[in-house]
């Protein structure tokens, strides 16, 4: 004879009121059901949601169901041990994490707790991972920019501190690689990172943590890694501890940048989740509230006004594509939450053109007034300049009559295709970007062989830093385009000195 659950809730409350101790039955409740990492307990009354629970063998849960008669229960741990019967205790807190300065340098599971074998984290802060984003009044405008170091970036989609800005693609075509390089470029600005990695391997995330080491930036970088073999629930909390371990350097005066890689995984782990916690799956079997999921997340970005210590978070959420298809349900929701995406091309990335970024899908709603001025002048045709060259690349393959302003408009672009390329790890300090794009716009490399573009930059960049590092300063200080002639004069100069390829 089977007995009902609110039976055996009875048994239980009528088992705590005997026993003499300061627990009210309402902060106790018994297991019903239990498995896949689900459990389901009665007689927690009082439970909040999002509340951590304890089980009688010390697992902890999340509270995540609350209904009529019992409460779903996310367990974040091993869940083989509990077992229907068992004990289950309200700790009366919501999910934290560690925060604070002493997170630098580290590796962390989403629960806060190193995983990188240098022993624990010394910090007496903790932060709730879910909080109200910063209200309108709290914030100001997104002025400053965000410098990537990437030219494809910076001149054609640049983004701005407090801004969120979606990386979209398919799988291997560079994502990782536009913020590994991003985190890179912060190493001589005053910028904190934070990498999430969802559902990575844990041997790509260590060569991630290699290159962060291996270029000096990991001093400044946390790391917070949910690897593939982790349960769901910690898949579906990574992003959540990366944004509150950011909030707390954004609310201190600091500037953060928090890369998620990648989002499309925390959606299928809450996916999994909530068809295990019995939620009505709707499109793509994705539960209704997977829009609210990325928007409460995202939302958290914020450049605060200067009464709140005028500090930063920006976001750089990554979704991964099914070929090419941004159009599906998750792409299209994280776009409509944005300020603007960056579109890597899987055509583009396999043709040699590295950083794939297709310019024409690729937007910044907001990055364009953090611009800087200089940039802003001299790549202003340069988007104009790429999307005509690829209508007429299209063209001309079906023809060889081409007349002069044709032919010039091709050459010009694929001139402006090699210098918008750029190797593995090799972050461009923004005035050197700049200066070379500067020599593209005004024609200075219209008389270059395309083969030598590529040569020409990396030698034009040393030729600066030796004979014209005023030229350089005074650009990264001021932001402006200098007065008079003296750009146009050192592209000139170095021309003379530059050896093309003889043919």
């Amino acid at each position: 004879m089977s007995i009902k659950a609110d039976e055996i809730s009875s048994l239980i409350k009528q088992q705590i009121e005997d026993f003499d101790g300061d627990i009210e039955v309402n902060d106790v409740g018994t297991v019903i059901e239990v498995g896949d990492g689900i459990a389901r307990a009665h007689g927690l009354d009082n439970a909040m949601a999002g509340e951590l629970l304890e089980f009688s063998n010390g697992v902890m849960g999340m509270a995540q169901n609350l209904e009529e008669n019992n409460v779903g229960i996310v367990i974040l741990g091993p869940f083989a041990d509990i077992k229907e019967g068992d004990e289950v205790r309200r700790t009366g807190r919501v999910m934290q994490v560690p925060v604070g300065e002493e997170l630098l340098g580290r590796v962390v599971n989403p629960l806060g707790q190193p995983i990188d074998g240098k022993g624990p984290v010394e910090t007496s802060k903790n932060r709730e991972i879910e909080s109200p984003a910063p209200s309108i009044m709290d914030r100001q405008s997104v002025e400053e920019p965000l410098q990537t170091g990437i030219k494809a970036i910076d001149a054609l989609v640049p983004i701005g501190r407090g801004q969120r800005e979606l990386i979209i693609g398919d799988r291997q075509t560079g994502k990782t690689t536009v913020a590994v390089d991003t985190i890179l470029n912060q190493k001589n600005e005053d910028m904190l990172c934070i990498y999430v990695a969802i559902g990575q391997k844990d041997s790509t995330v260590r060569s991630t943590v290699e290159t962060f080491r291996r270029y000096g930036v990991l001093d400044k970088t946390i790391v917070v890694s949910a690897g593939a073999s982790e349960p769901a629930p910690l898949l579906y909390l990574a992003p959540y501890a990366g944004v509150s371990m950011g909030e707390d350097f954004m609310y201190n005066g600091k500037h953060v940048v928090v890369v998620y890689d990648d989002l499309t995984k925390q959606a299928a782990a809450y996916r999994e989740l909530s068809l295990l916690l019995r939620r009505p799956p709707g499109r793509e079997a994705f539960p209704g509230d997977v829009f609210y999921l990325h928007s409460r997340l995202l939302e958290r970005a914020a450049k605060l006004n200067d009464d709140k210590g005028g500090g930063s978070l920006t976001a750089l959420p990554f979704v991964e594509t099914q070929a090419g298809d941004i159009g599906a349900y998750i792409p299209t929701n994280v776009i409509s939450i944005t300020d603007g995406q960056i579109f890597l091309q899987s055509d583009l990335f396999f043709s040699g053109v590295r950083p794939a970024i297709n310019a024409g899908l690729s937007v910044s709603r907001v990055g364009g007034s953090a611009q800087l001025k200089a940039m802003k002048k001299v790549a202003g045709t340069l988007r104009l300049d790429l999307a005509s060259f690829r209508e007429l690349e299209a063209f001309a393959q079906f023809g060889s009559d081409l007349d002069k302003s044709t032919q010039a408009k091709l050459d010009r672009g694929a001139r402006t295709v090699e210098v918008l390329k750029q190797g593995l790890h090799e972050p461009i300090d923004v005035e050197k970007q700049v200066m070379i794009i500067y020599a593209l716009t005004k024609g200075f490399l219209d008389d270059i062989p395309v083969n030598d573009v590529t040569r020409f930059e990396k030698e034009f960049h040393i030729w600066l830093d030796e004979n014209r590092k005023e030229l350089l300063n005074t650009l990264r200080e001021t932001g402006k385009l200098t007065e008079g002639d003296e750009m146009s004069e050192a592209v000139e100069a170095f021309k003379k000195v530059f050896a093309p390829t003889e043919t």
